[in-house]
């Protein structure tokens, strides 16, 4: 798991997408042109959640987000996700 400096605020957590698939069950190799964009990770930092609700992930979790959920970020050359708690769908 990365170490970042990120600590993000209220509900918002920083997600690390799961790399997007290269081949089919069949085993025909995916081009980069036709692959979908992920839509698990795993939970890297976890803010401290609005006044009464806390936050219910944790660092470390897996979990499943929508398609167009969070704002993309590139840190030290790594892509990250970061989405309030309430787009993330569950986890696994």
């Amino acid at each position: 798991m990365a170490k970042v400096s990120i600590k993000p605020l209220a509900d918002r957590v920083l997600v690390e997408p799961a790399p997007a698939e290269e081949k089919t069950a069949s085993g025909i190799i995916i081009p980069d042109t036709a692959k979908e964009k992920p839509q698990k990770g795993s939970i890297i930092a976890v803010g401290p959640g609005k006044k009464d609700e806390p936050t219910s992930v944790k660092v470390g979790d897996t979990v499943l987000y929508g398609k167009y959920s969070g704002t993309e970020i590139t840190v030290d050359g790594k892509e990250y996700l970061i989405m309030r708690e309430s787009d993330i769908f569950a986890i696994l």
